[in-house]
C-alpha cells in the first residue's frame, strides 16, 4: 500500500464510489495522483473541480497525519491493491480505498460468511448462532465469520466463532483503536488474540456520528459470500445489511422464527418475499452456496452423562424458552442449594445451558 491509497479517501466530495472509479480507470491510487487534471477529466469523466484538487495533491497532508496516527496506535492500513484486502469487497462499486485494521489483516482475505441480527436477541437466536457456526466450523473451518461487534446477534456470532476456533472479523463504525460499543473492548481483544481482525473505513480525522453505521453494514455484506440474518424485527440494521448483500449479488439467508415473535418479523418477511433462502443448519448454508465440500468426517458427538431421577424431574419443568432459577425453585419446591447442584449437573451433562440473568435453557 502507498500513502496515495489513504490520500484518495480524503479528497473532498469524491466519496468511496468516486475513489473506486478512479482507481479502476487508472489502475492504482498512485497512478491517479500521477495524472493531470485534464487526464482525470477525460479518462474518468471527473468533475473539473475535483480533478484540479487531486492534481494539486489534495488529501496528501491528511494522509501523512493518518499514517503517523496508525504507527502510534498499532493500526495497519490496507489498500485496495494489497493482498490482504477482502477479494469480494474489491468487486463492489463502493468499496473503500483503504481499511484500517487491528489484528491480522490477512483474516480479511479468507472466504467469509456474515451473521447479523437484532441487538435484543432471544435464547433461540443465541442457540441458532451457536448451532450454525459450530456446524460451519466442522465443515469449513478456514472460513471467517463476519459481523459488527454490536450487542445481540453480532457479539453472539463472534463469540461462537471464537468458541469453535474459527477466525472472526468485526467491522466497526468508528476510528480505531477504540471500538463501539466500548463494553465489547474485551471481546475485540479476544478476536485479535485468536487471529482475527477489527476493521474500519473510518479515519481518525473523520467526524464521528451515528450515520456511520449503515455504511459500515455494507462492508459486512461486501466481504462475505453470504449474509445470514438470524433474528430481526421489521426494521433495523440487519435488514440494511441484507439489502446491501442482495444489491451486490450475494446470497442472503435467513433463519425462520416464530410467527408471533416480533424479533423475527423481519427475517420471516425476507423468506416470505423470497428475498432470502430459509436455512436451519450449516448444511443448508453450504447447499445454498453450492460449496463442494467432498467427504466431511462425522462430527464428534458430545458425551452426555446419564441423568438421575431428580435431574429428569427438574428437566421436565423446562419449556422452549429460558427459565429463571426463581421459577424453577418455586415449581420444584427444592432448596436453593439442592437446585443449584442439580442445575450444575444438568449443565455438565449438556442438557441445559446457563444464560445471562440467572436463567437456564434446555438444549
Amino acid at each position: 500500500m502507498t500513502i496515495h491509497d489513504i490520500a484518495i479517501s480524503f479528497v473532498p466530495a469524491l466519496g468511496p464510489k468516486g475513489a473506486a472509479h478512479l482507481i479502476e480507470c487508472f489502475g492504482s491510487a498512485e497512478a491517479v495522483y500521477g495524472a493531470t487534471a485534464a487526464d482525470l477529466v477525460e479518462r474518468a469523466e471527473l468533475n473539473g473541480r475535483i480533478a484540479r484538487a487531486i492534481a494539486a495533491k489534495a488529501g496528501m497532508r491528511e494522509a501523512e497525519r493518518e499514517e503517523e496516527y496508525c504507527r502510534r496506535n498499532g493500526i495497519t492500513p490496507v489498500g485496495v491493491s494489497d493482498k490482504e484486502y477482502p477479494p469480494l469487497m474489491r468487486l463492489t462499486p463502493d468499496h473503500p480505498a483503504v481499511l484500517y485494521v487491528r489484528g491480522d489483516a490477512g483474516a480479511m482475505s479468507r472466504q467469509a460468511i456474515a451473521f447479523v441480527g437484532t441487538r435484543t436477541m432471544s435464547a433461540y437466536g443465541q442457540s441458532m448462532c451457536d448451532s450454525l457456526i459450530e456446524g460451519l466450523a466442522h465443515m469449513v473451518p478456514d472460513t471467517a465469520i463476519v459481523s459488527g461487534l454490536a450487542f445481540g446477534i453480532d457479539s453472539a456470532s463472534h463469540r461462537a466463532a471464537l468458541a469453535t476456533g474459527m477466525v472472526t472479523v468485526a467491522f466497526v463504525a468508528n476510528a480505531l483503536p477504540q471500538v463501539t460499543p466500548p463494553a465489547h473492548e474485551r471481546l475485540a481483544e479476544q478476536i485479535v488474540a485468536a487471529g482475527g481482525a477489527i476493521a474500519s473505513e473510518v479515519s481518525s480525522q473523520s467526524c464521528q456520528n451515528g450515520r456511520l453505521y449503515i455504511p459500515r453494514n455494507r462492508l459486512i455484506a461486501a466481504m462475505s459470500a453470504a449474509t445470514v440474518v438470524v433474528e430481526s424485527p421489521d426494521s433495523g440494521g440487519s435488514l440494511t445489511t441484507a439489502a446491501f448483500a442482495d444489491g451486490y449479488g450475494r446470497t442472503v439467508l435467513a433463519v425462520p422464527g416464530r410467527a408471533t415473535d416480533t424479533r423475527s418479523r423481519g427475517v420471516n418477511a425476507l423468506i416470505r418475499n423470497r428475498k432470502a433462502a430459509l436455512v436451519t443448519s450449516a448444511e443448508d448454508i453450504a447447499a445454498e452456496l453450492m460449496w463442494d465440500l467432498g467427504t466431511i468426517p462425522e462430527a464428534p458427538q458430545r458425551k452426555r452423562l446419564p441423568l438421575t431421577d431428580d435431574e429428569r424431574r427438574l428437566l421436565d419443568l423446562f419449556g422452549d424458552d429460558p427459565v429463571a432459577t426463581e421459577t424453577l425453585q418455586e415449581a420444584s419446591g427444592l432448596e436453593t442449594g439442592a437446585l443449584s447442584l442439580l442445575l450444575m449437573n444438568l449443565e455438565l451433562s449438556g442438557a441445559v445451558r446457563r444464560m445471562p440473568g440467572k436463567r437456564y435453557i434446555k438444549i
